[in-house]
């Protein structure tokens, strides 16, 4: 089971990401067209539930490859 600040974390992540990218990825596709905000509504309401998804999964995996990596690109310190 998911523990409280993980659940909090990936809400709040997930909505400042899904958020960004969204409207980033409606504007290339459509500009500010009359109904953008709509249909970048649109589109945020499913990519939301995907990303917190996704934080939730991935976060684990993300942590162990970045100390790996510091490890390796930092072998001298502790």
């Amino acid at each position: 089971m998911t523990n409280l600040p993980n659940f909090v974390f990936a809400l709040l992540m997930g909505f400042l990401m899904s958020a960004t990218i969204t409207f980033a990825t409606t504007f290339a596709r459509i500009g500010f067209a009359e109904d953008f905000l709509w249909v970048w509504f649109g589109v945020w309401l499913v990519a939301y539930p995907v990303a917190i998804v996704g934080i939730l999964v991935y976060k684990p995996l993300a942590s162990k490859l970045t100390v790996t990596l510091i490890k390796k690109l930092r072998p001298n310190e502790p």
